[in-house]
């Protein structure tokens, strides 16, 4: 079954001076604070699109990466992602930076690889990101 999710946003002034919004929706976790300076300079205290894209990329990647080993009969002990969003002002978001540490008993070196690589390739927001480059650095933790 197809499930949508939403958010809203809206924006006051033009757009090196202006200020807006994010408000998560369906989830009802909380409006965000949204400036052109939190996305192209310093945060300080604000979000971006690239910050929410970054949450949905390793959330995603988490969750494909846990489904892939429970298939091929692994269990984790943790796993932790996050994920860099690069945007250029001018240019646009240029890439996505995946880092995944886990601690996966009984799981080779090479087998951790292929699945860590399968999951980026697989995860349903690396699919929506596919102009940008991405890339993954994957630590199979002792």
């Amino acid at each position: 079954m197809a499930t949508t999710r939403n958010a809203h946003a809206g924006w006051i002034g033009d757009l090196p001076t202006g200020k807006g919004q994010v408000t998560l929706d369906s989830s009802g976790l909380g409006t965000y604070d949204i400036t052109w300076k939190a996305r192209a300079d310093v945060a300080e205290g604000k979000t971006s699109p690239e910050e929410l894209i970054a949450a949905a990329h390793a959330s995603c990647f988490a969750m494909a990466f846990s489904n892939a080993l429970s298939e091929e009969g692994h269990a984790a002990d943790y796993v932790n992602t996050s994920a860099a969003v690069t945007f250029q002002p001018g240019e646009g978001i240029t890439g996505s930076h995946l880092t995944l540490a886990a601690k996966i008993p009984g799981l080779s070196q090479d087998e951790f690889a292929r699945i860590a690589d399968g999951a980026k390739a697989g995860c349903p927001v690396s699919a929506a990101l596919t102009g940008v480059a991405i890339t993954l650095d994957a630590t199979l933790d002792a």
